[in-house]
C-alpha cells in the first residue's frame, strides 16, 4: 500500500474528528474526552484502512461499493453499540451479541479469501445474524410494553437492526454483482 493512502485516511480521520472537537466549543451537548477521540480515530482509522486494504487490486466498481458499505456498516455497528447501544443503553450486556455479526462477517471474508461470490455469502450471513441477535435481544431483554412509549421502543430497535440487515443485505447483492462481472469479463 503506498504511503499516499496511509496519509489519506489519517487526514480524513483528522478532519471528522474536527466536527466533535469544534462542536465541543459551542454547545454542552458534546461532552468527549481524550479516550473518545482515541478510540473514535482508531475505528475510523481501521476501518478506512481495512476498505483501503480490500479494495487496492481491484477496479470492479461494485466490488469496491460493496466493501465500501460492508465497512461503513460495520464502522457504524461499532460506533452506535459503543456510544447508546443498540438495545437498550451501551451498557446493556444483551449489545456484546453484535460483535458476534462482526465475526461472522470476519470469518466469512477469511473463508471466502475476499472472493465476491464467498463476500456475498458472508454479508448474507451477517444479515440473518443481525436479524436473529435483534429478536433474541429482544427477547432476553423482555421490554414490557405497557404504553406507547414502551412500544416505540421496541419498535426503535426493530428499526434499527432492519437498517443494519438492509446494508448487510445489499453489500451481498454488491458481491454478488461484482462476482457475476468478473465471470464475463474477457480474460487479458
Amino acid at each position: 500500500m503506498k504511503n499516499k493512502n496511509i496519509i489519506r485516511i489519517a487526514f480524513v480521520t483528522a478532519v471528522i474528528l474536527l466536527i466533535p472537537f469544534v462542536a465541543m466549543r459551542f454547545s454542552d451537548e458534546v461532552d468527549w474526552n481524550s479516550f473518545d477521540f482515541a478510540v473514535a480515530g482508531a475505528l475510523l482509522f481501521g476501518f478506512g484502512l481495512t476498505y483501503e486494504l480490500m479494495t487496492r487490486k481491484t477496479d470492479n466498481r461494485a466490488y469496491r461499493a460493496a466493501v465500501g458499505m460492508a465497512v461503513a456498516a460495520a464502522l457504524l455497528l461499532v460506533w452506535i453499540n459503543m456510544a447508546v447501544g443498540m438495545a437498550g443503553n451501551e451498557d446493556n450486556p444483551v449489545n456484546l451479541m453484535y460483535f458476534g455479526v462482526l465475526a461472522v462477517g470476519v470469518i466469512g471474508a477469511i473463508i471466502a479469501r475476499l472472493r465476491p461470490r464467498g463476500m456475498a455469502n458472508a454479508m448474507f450471513a451477517m444479515a440473518i445474524a443481525q436479524a436473529l441477535v435483534a429478536v433474541i435481544a429482544l427477547i432476553i431483554g423482555k421490554p414490557p410494553v405497557h404504553s406507547t412509549e414502551e412500544l416505540f421502543e421496541v419498535l426503535k430497535v426493530l428499526a434499527l437492526n432492519a437498517f443494519f440487515v438492509v446494508l448487510f443485505a445489499g453489500a451481498a447483492l454488491l458481491f454478488r454483482r461484482a462476482g457475476n462481472a468478473a465471470r464475463i469479463e474477457p480474460k487479458a
